[in-house]
């Protein structure tokens, strides 16, 4: 009996004791809530050195050489809680030890990517704003491509997510972007962008609450439904709609996704606190758009408009072979302002430009290499290219897959300068059918009926004329030259080599 009322007395004792305990609190949690096995986004592992070989990082940007780069990790909690709190946000930018670690991870270990993203910033940061502008979100959620991918447009994700928002392919396509063999609009900043804020917007409206809001952008609704259902289940309270109410019940990899935010945040904001070297503008990049309803390599943009195909790469990483479909439908083309006009201007240019490389063939007859009437075989053959406006030897050797000093030596060339009309001599190999056992030219590969002017060369000596090099041929006139190599007026220069008709 007195077993009984002693075992009883202990029971209630721990009951009030239980009660008496003070129960934590949604802010005691934010503030206090630790975590001993923290995942960092794959966002932390970008290969900092490749990202810096970026075209638009290596031609439009420098860093701040005027900061010292001195590591300083001894920032107080307090200044950093004074700090988020003096953010301009609606999202609520709450510090605890797992922020912390995040914060600590950018300014310490990872502060070239941090200067290398601020560099890329200066460009895709309006485009982010535009877009969550658009559809009336807060202006922070700009950074959340900070922790997804860095800031590279062609980031893959482990898992296949894509671009600079990490799209998985079924969920880019339920938002109605375009994913195929040519063109990922996952990689396009506009296309991407308009998607994820119409994303983020969607999934305010299902929670309410931006923290759950972004950890579902990270994991996906159900996931942290299921950490809903979960975290009401074991406290027996079915309304918890807190984040880090549900932090331990959510994916490992979704648990940081937040404090990341919160990390990335402070860190574009406050970089220059910890003597991080900002990027400075070298020039302005100016932009604009045109529609493009033609079918078109980059290669014949790059060779017609003399600018590099990494630019035309950079500010259109959505064409994934280089190639744009505009016979599909017409598709946008981004290029430097002063180079949208010169595009207009030539476009007949452009796509004439090596078409049987680039042209995309539609009905094809097969060739049969099989029958016994002849065999192939690959032989020198001449041919002769007449400059055009804006060309230079080594647009014209990728022409015709030579060398430039091929064509150099072909006609006495000693410098790179050609003349807009000159007649350049081009030599090169050629697969084509020989005769069979009983002398005749297999079907299909007979000569043309159209026979060529025989030449001879001469070369240009010191004080020579057209009228005096005339003269030295029988029958030769100076009109004669002219025509054979494309000049128009008289002008020669010593050491050039003329063709010369034979009569």
């Amino acid at each position: 009996m007195q077993k009984a009322v002693l075992t009883s007395l202990i029971a209630v004792g721990a009951t009030i004791a239980v009660w008496a305990a003070p129960t934590p609190t949604i802010l005691t949690i934010k503030e206090t809530i630790s975590d001993t096995a923290i995942v960092y986004p794959e966002s932390f592992e970008t290969d900092t050195r490749a990202m810096r070989e970026n075209w638009y990082i290596r031609n439009y940007m420098a860093l701040d050489a005027e900061v010292e780069d001195i590591v300083s990790d001894n920032t107080s909690d307090e200044v950093f809680i004074e700090r988020l709190k003096s953010l301009p946000t609606e999202i609520e930018m709450v510090y605890n030890p797992i922020v912390r670690s995040y914060i600590e991870m950018y300014i310490t270990r990872r502060r070239e990517l941090v200067e290398t993203m601020l560099g890329m910033s200066m460009y895709y940061m309006p485009i982010f704003e535009q877009a969550l502008e658009k559809e009336g979100m807060p202006l922070e959620l700009k950074y959340l491509p900070v922790i997804e991918s860095a800031l590279n447009p062609v980031a893959v994700s482990r898992a296949g997510a894509t671009g600079l928002w990490q799209f998985m392919i079924g969920t880019a396509k339920g938002l109605g972007l375009e994913v195929n063999t040519l063109v990922d609009e996952r990689r396009d900043p506009y296309r991407s962008s308009e998607m994820a804020a119409r994303y983020l917007k969607e999934l305010y409206g299902i929670y309410g609450d931006w923290s759950l809001a972004i950890a579902a952008y990270n994991c996906g609704p159900g996931n942290v439904n299921k950490a809903l259902r979960r975290a009401g289940a074991d406290s027996g309270d079915s309304g918890k709609k807190d984040y880090w109410e549900i932090y331990y019940y959510l994916p490992r990899e979704t648990r940081g996704y937040v404090p990341a935010f919160i990390a990335a945040n402070y860190v574009m904001t406050y970089f220059k606190c910890h003597n991080i070297s900002p990027s400075l503008a070298k020039k302005p990049l100016i932009t604009d758009t045109i529609s493009i309803d033609r079918r078109v390599h980059f290669n014949q943009i790059s060779a017609v408009l003399n600018m590099p195909v990494e630019e035309i790469r950079v500010l259109n990483p959505q064409y994934r072979k280089d190639i744009i479909p505009g016979n599909v439908r017409p598709y946008k083309l981004i290029l430097p302002s002063q180079q949208v006009y010169s595009y207009i201007m030539s476009e007949d240019s452009i796509l004439a430009y090596d078409n049987n490389r680039y042209a995309l063939r539609t009905v094809v007859n097969p060739t049969n290499y099989d029958d016994n009437s002849g065999s192939y075989e690959r032989k020198t053959v001449t041919k002769y290219h007449k400059v055009r406006r804006g060309e230079s030897l080594s647009v014209i050797a990728r022409k015709y897959g030579v060398t430039v000093s091929s064509i150099k030596r072909a006609n006495g060339l000693r410098g790179d300068g050609i003349q807009r009309g000159q007649l350049l001599k081009i030599t090169t190999k050629q697969r084509v059918r020989v005769k069979d056992a009983g002398g005749q030219v297999a079907e299909g590969s007979k000569a043309k009926s159209t026979k060529k002017q025989a030449t001879r060369r001469h070369k240009v000596k010191s004080g020579e004329t057209l009228s005096g090099i005339a003269m030295k041929y029988r029958g030769v006139t100076v009109a004669d030259i002219r025509r054979a190599n494309g000049i128009r007026g008289s002008k020669i220069r010593a050491g050039q080599t003329l063709l010369i008709p034979v009569k």
